[in-house]
């Protein structure tokens, strides 16, 4: 067991015996239930040293909601708030940690895109994804690829998925974000105009910032394009949770809605001066994902999921919100997009951007799990 949000840095090994435990730590459930359980486990009357130990240990961790989790999270959260930068968070890990190592891998990932021409002049946005970059490298070089250089100067404003944030809220920060590539600077003045105008929707220094990768790997394909000198403007999108499991749009929350407008509004006045990037992936199918069947790329139920998916982006190039939104809402998303929340966004802050989709894969994420993601070109409207 871990702690995702970083809480805690402990790791802890459960016994296979003492899993089921682990559901007597609900906060329904009393110590007579835990040590009922024990007793059966174990075939032993005297659990109480065992049964301490149990309780100990998750506590120490901080895997418990008690005074020692609150301390470590609000621990956490102020380190996160004082500190001066956004320090990398998956080097090392998504990508490599040398510079020269990233180089190369990200030469790799790009090598031959030459560049895409745009005969309208009219791109102003591009959707990617945040999965691995070695899995999905190709949806990444089909979107990156469309940069071109006359791009640099504009404030690269990043929608992107927020895995663990606050449903209905907008994580936003001002701290420059830093790789093995260099520092790249958030552009301040935008963020506090949001944070202005944004309403009680926006969670300033969001924590979920500082592990998050969604946006970081958007920051290295930038950087790796321009260099480190740039502008950003990171956002984290939390699902839209309310309009999936109760009907109705996502505005009808009056925080999103007041978000959005702000946002909009904050596109419209900026206009060329500003450039879209989504990272987002898609389709979450198979083991992983807690769906009773495994899941292969491209062939069996994944092909059936290839379909719906195309169906959802065929809206989003069309500029569909409303259409998409339906899309998602079916089945409660059983198709789990969690990029679903940025494109709407980005579709409600710039009506009527068209989209063009430059490449769709699926890819198993682990044997029996597969996550699709895609590459979308975005002009004006």
């Amino acid at each position: 067991m871990r702690d995702p949000y970083r809480y805690s840095d402990a790791m802890l090994i459960i016994p296979p015996p003492l899993i089921e435990c682990l559901r007597c730590f609900d906060g329904r459930q009393t110590d007579l239930d835990l040590r009922a359980l024990l007793v059966r486990i174990t075939g032993d009357l005297q659990v109480g040293e065992l049964e301490q130990h149990l309780i100990e240990t998750f506590s120490a961790a901080g895997f418990l909601e008690d005074d020692t989790f609150a301390q470590m999270k609000a621990g956490r959260e102020r380190e996160f708030a004082d500190a001066p930068k956004r320090e990398p968070a998956h080097a090392g890990g998504a990508y490599p940690l040398e510079i020269a190592a990233l180089q190369q891998t990200m030469a790799r990932y790009m090598d031959g895109a030459a560049g895409r021409p745009d005969p309208s002049g009219g791109l102003i946005g591009i959707a990617a994804p945040h999965v691995s970059p070695e899995g999905g490298w190709q949806s990444y070089r089909a979107a990156y690829q469309t940069l071109g250089p006359e791009l640099k100067d504009r404030t690269f404003v990043i929608l992107a998925t927020s895995h663990y944030g606050a449903p209905e809220h907008f994580g936003l920060t001002r701290k420059p974000f830093v790789t093995p590539l260099g520092e790249t600077a958030t552009d301040t003045a935008l963020v506090d105009r949001l944070v202005a105008d944004g309403g009680p929707a926006v969670l300033m220094e969001d924590y979920c910032h500082s592990f998050e990768h969604t946006v970081e790997l958007q920051v290295i394909f930038l950087q790796h394009i321009y260099g480190p000198d740039i502008r950003i403007l990171p956002i984290l999108c939390g699902q839209y949770a309310h309009s999936l499991y109760r009907g109705g749009a996502p505005e009808a929350d009056e925080r999103v809605r007041r978000f959005l407008e702000a946002l909009g509004e904050m596109a419209a006045r900026e206009g060329d001066r500003l450039f879209w990037i989504l990272g987002i992936d898609m389709a979450h199918m198979g083991a992983r994902y807690q769906d009773a069947f495994p899941a292969y790329a491209d062939r069996g139920v994944m092909a059936e999921v290839a379909e719906r998916d195309r169906q959802r982006i065929a809206r989003v190039v069309e500029s569909d919100s409303g259409g998409f939104w339906s899309l998602v809402q079916e089945k409660r998303d059983d198709l789990k997009w969690c990029g679903s929340a940025p494109l709407y966004t980005f579709l409600k802050a710039l009506p009527g951007a068209r989209g063009e989709l430059l490449r769709y894969e699926q890819w198993n994420i682990d044997p029996q799990s597969v996550v699709s993601f895609a590459g979308i070109a975005f002009t004006k409207p």
